[in-house]
């Protein structure tokens, strides 16, 4: 199934795999080779898109904006700075990335965070991504509706009322929209995943799909399992190539093999719920030998009628179910029918009444 698929929430099978976005970002460090490693390993690990993020330090932040990071992970100061290090990737480059992402059938995505970028972008890419730092961005949030196409939109640090004017914006335009939960947090802990926004956002958007970005800690990924069984369609998570790098990044991200263990399970789980209802057939010997059938507690002589102190029930269920419990009160005992014998209707017939 492709990403455009899962836009609308009432045609997607119940038992269906999340799509699996692997948020890049810039964890390619500046540098092709490893952009590319990316690319592949988030195809081997499972994923149905990488996503980078396109932007120029100038157009993003301010000089003097200060970090919001762990600066024990990253020590840079300034959201500035930071970005400066990491904004070497435009045009050209994002149209090799697209290419690569082809060849190894993967979806290529970049998030745009200027107009430039998102112009170009639009050449490349079937869906737009709009951060949970623009949400309140409603000049560029027109901008990117205008193109026409689907989009997703984090609602990471907002209100349900700015999640509302956002929506609201992108209706007026018509594009189909996916809403991403996520906290904006870097990492975020468990504890403060509020996983039950994903419910929360499908009662107040019942029209859209809705998704989760994730910035908790790999470590087992369960958060992302729970995610999935609270309705989840759509997940992202950051991916990097090693998360032992020092930087921003890399340390809360999910690598190849988080994502391959992540997808296995989640395929068996998935399973496991099956569709939404269950078929019979694998019970079936069950339902013949664990269920019981109506039994005669006593003898019974030919042409009795049957009471409450002829009947018990036992297994198996190759008899007359108990259902018919009623029923065959007041019937009469076609033979001569011993103790402990599983009753059948042939054994029976009905109590006529007599003609005058």
């Amino acid at each position: 199934m492709s990403l455009l698929d899962y836009f609308s929430p009432k045609t997607l099978p119940a038992h269906a795999m999340p799509y699996i976005i692997a948020e890049a970002g810039v964890n390619h460090e500046g540098k092709m080779d490893l952009a590319y490693r990316l690319i592949r390993e988030a195809k081997e690990g499972g994923a149905d898109a990488i996503k980078f993020q396109t932007y120029k330090a100038e157009t993003l932040a301010a000089k003097h904006s200060p970090a919001y990071w762990d600066t024990s992970k990253e020590p840079t100061q300034s959201q500035y700075a930071l970005f400066k290090k990491h904004d070497s990737f435009w045009k050209k480059e994002c149209e090799q990335l697209q290419r690569y992402c082809e060849q190894c059938g993967i979806t290529f995505l970049s998030t745009p965070f200027d107009v430039e970028s998102a112009t170009f972008l639009n050449d490349l890419m079937d869906v737009f991504k709009i951060s949970s730092s623009d949400i309140t961005n409603i000049p560029f949030i027109r901008i990117i509706a205008s193109f026409g196409k689907p989009i997703l939109l984090s609602t990471g640090a907002s209100t349900l009322a700015e999640i509302a004017h956002a929506v609201e914006t992108i209706a007026s335009f018509g594009n189909p929209l996916l809403l991403m939960h996520c906290v904006l947090n870097y990492p975020t802990d468990d504890a403060n995943a509020s996983l039950g926004m994903i419910q929360t956002l499908q009662k107040h958007f019942p029209e859209y799909t809705i998704g989760y970005s994730d910035h908790t800690l790999p470590k087992d990924m369960q958060i992302l399992e729970t995610a999935t069984l609270l309705g989840a369609r759509v997940l992202e998570k950051h991916f990097t190539f090693d998360k032992t790098l020092p930087g921003n990044d890399h340390y809360h991200a999910m690598d190849k093999d988080d994502l391959a263990r992540f997808t296995k399970r989640m395929h068996a789980i998935l399973a496991s719920i099956g569709d939404p209802w269950k078929h019979l057939e694998t019970e079936e010997k069950a339902r013949q030998h664990a269920r019981r059938s109506l039994v005669t507690a006593v003898p019974i002589a030919r042409g009795q009628a049957i009471t409450a102190e002829h009947l018990t029930w036992k297994r198996p269920a190759s008899g007359i179910a108990p259902t018919f419990y009623d029923t065959v009160l007041g019937m009469r005992a076609r033979f001569d029918l011993p103790e402990d014998h599983i009753l059948t209707w042939s054994d029976l017939e009905a109590n006529e009444p007599l003609v005058p």
